[in-house]
């Protein structure tokens, strides 16, 4: 497996291949990864998300599986780094994590079945796929700005390739302590799949990232935390929260929301209990 790293010194961005932790820059100077900007591994023009594609999520949400599975843009706009810091609006509660890992694509890709997408993946790489749920009542169906908002999208820190997505563990740990512990194993449909079900309609791209989507127990995070995404054979992909300083506006527009619906997302079996 090779891996890629999109970086930036001194406001310069380009991808560089990572090997023992360090690699050599432009100028020919070395530097260890750990010590530089990391920006989103790849260039995507879209980013599509499944809803729901792992067991354990539907059980705990208590829906059926669905026969097909079903997709929520993105927004480009959203991306973020490894080690970036995500930004809840001041007045919102219900800012959800959700670990998973992301399928990049690597060459133009249109019409294609789950036997030769292989073909068509440049690697794979993690995403934190953020949710903001206080505006779940107005965007349910479109998932806008509860997926799209500004910061909402970590990707990172490495494209990967020659990954193979079976049995791999994911976890994701908040200040040290594990929320989400997972096997890919348990995936409805694998990324194969997803990208060749997408590809009968939709032309993709080079650097266009299909997210996997998030086993259970999304749950909010508060700002202050550190919150990590781990993939077995694809490392850590680490942000920080934090809040804005400012709210959003009221007086038009939808509002953030606390209804049962919103809670029911976020706070996911936790709801229930209450």
């Amino acid at each position: 497996m090779t891996e890629f790293r999109r970086v930036q010194i001194d406001g310069v961005a380009r991808t560089v291949t990572v090997e023992n932790g360090a690699f050599t820059w432009i100028d020919g100077s070395r530097h260890v990864v750990d010590n530089v900007v990391h920006l989103p591994p790849a260039v995507p023009t879209k980013v599509i998300c499944v809803h729901l594609n792992y067991r354990s999520r539907l059980d705990e949400l208590k829906r059926q599986q669905p026969p097909a599975p079903t997709y929520f843009w993105k927004s480009v706009s959203c991306l973020n780094g490894h080690r970036g810091t995500v930004v809840r609006p001041a007045n919102c509660r219900f800012l959800n994590y959700e670990g998973e890992f992301v399928l990049v694509v690597g060459r133009t890709t249109r019409n294609i079945t789950p036997e030769q997408a292989p073909d068509y993946i440049a690697g794979y790489t993690i995403a934190n796929d953020f949710g903001l749920h206080d505006f779940r009542d107005t965007d349910e169906n479109s998932m806008v700005r509860v997926k799209g908002s500004d910061t909402l999208g970590p990707v990172g820190p490495a494209l990967v390739t020659d990954w193979d997505f079976r049995n791999k563990r994911l976890r994701t740990l908040i200040d040290g302590r594990v929320v989400q512990d997972a096997n890919t194993n348990d995936l409805l449909w694998d990324p194969h799949y997803l990208l060749a079900d997408l590809a009968r309609t939709i032309t993709f791209e080079p650097g266009d990232m299909i997210l996997t989507g998030t086993p259970a127990n999304s749950r909010p995070i508060e700002p202050g935390s550190t919150i990590v995404v781990e993939v077995e054979g694809l490392g850590t992909l680490e942000n920080r929260i934090a809040s804005a300083e400012i709210a959003v506006p009221s007086g038009f527009g939808a509002q953030p929301s606390t209804s049962d619906g919103v809670q029911s997302i976020a706070l996911g079996s936790d709801f229930r209990k209450a």
